[in-house]
């Protein structure tokens, strides 16, 4: 009986003392996918301690869910979990957990069609504003030229459809090299599958009592951004994408003395960043990382089943 209430606590100081160290940590603009990687570790260390919890809890709770959780166990990892006691406590934990993993369920349908349905608009727009031509495969183009005022360029994901889409004022502002640094990292977002990501992202913000989710949301996309603008950087240097947003987001006002809003707002940080030109981790520090942070989804589970592994010994 103890397991469970274990599993809530190590989950709640993981929700409350993980983002605060991680949005106060200078390496993850340096590392952003590195951060990203950190970031889904500690996700799934707290959706491992409840759904453990939740059965671990609800075989306390019923005999039939005990007899079905330990069936296939040898005899001495039942006895080392103990019988079904049928106490309320665990019941009522049980149900919580439970209506907590449905409403994320829930959530998580709800943010899909949402951006289905987005996708869905985004894309008659766009068949509007750029009508196919007779004879002309829907979908056929992987590139979209807009008429348009303001300098833009994005990527509407799609699986197979996917399309990334660019203004004219944008061909006319950018150089064929800056132009270049937006496709590729547009094309870096489409790469990393960074829209399922935010998905996910979304759906476990709206889970209530949970700031460890809403933290998660908020960064996934900044560092998302910047996963993607060191794609770019990468391959046609920082100055050369650092100029390209410059270039495309200047008559949107981000670059003043205000802050900024919405999705642009941290443009000057990523403009600065880029200018900065932090040097990276070397491999050994990343592999490091990468392995501790492991750490975080491996106790849970040897929390969970350390009594059955002992009783096995």
């Amino acid at each position: 009986m103890v397991i469970p209430l274990t599993l809530l606590a190590f989950a709640v100081v993981v929700a409350v003392v993980a983002p605060r160290l991680l949005t106060r940590a200078a390496w993850a603009d340096r590392e952003p996918v590195l951060a990203l990687w950190v970031w889904q570790c500690v996700v799934a260390a707290v959706l491992l301690c409840c759904g453990l919890a939740m059965a671990l809890s609800a075989a306390a709770a019923w005999a039939q869910v005990h007899s079905g959780v330990f069936a296939p166990a040898p005899a001495a990892v039942r006895d080392a979990y103990g019988d079904a006691t049928g106490a309320t406590w665990a019941a009522v934990l049980a149900v919580a957990l439970a209506a907590g993993g449905l409403w994320t369920a829930v959530m998580f349908v709800r943010e899909v069609r949402t951006a289905r349905v987005q996708r869905r608009r985004r894309r008659e727009e766009l068949r509007r504003r750029a009508p196919l031509l007779p004879g002309e495969d829907t979908g056929a183009e992987r590139l979209v030229v807009l008429e348009g005022e303001r300098p833009d360029a994005w990527w509407l994901p799609g699986g197979q459809a996917a399309q990334l889409i660019i203004t004219t004022a944008a061909l006319r502002r950018l150089k064929k090299r800056q132009l270049d640094a937006v496709l590729a990292h547009e094309q870096g977002h489409s790469r990393a599958r960074h829209h399922w990501l935010q998905h996910c992202a979304g759906a476990l913000a709206g889970v209530p009592s949970f700031p460890v989710f809403r933290a998660f949301r908020d960064e996934v996309h900044r560092l998302c951004e910047l996963a993607a603008d060191d794609v770019a950087s990468r391959r046609f240097g920082r100055m050369t994408f650092a100029t390209a947003l410059v270039e495309l987001n200047e008559e949107r006002g981000v670059f003043g003395p205000g802050p900024g809003h919405g999705h642009h707002a941290h443009l000057p940080q990523r403009v600065d960043r880029l200018l900065a030109a932090a040097p990276r981790f070397t491999p050994a520090r990343r592999l490091r990382l990468t392995v501790a942070a492991l750490a975080a989804p491996a106790v849970p589970l040897l929390v969970a089943f350390g009594p059955g592994l002992s009783a096995l010994a």
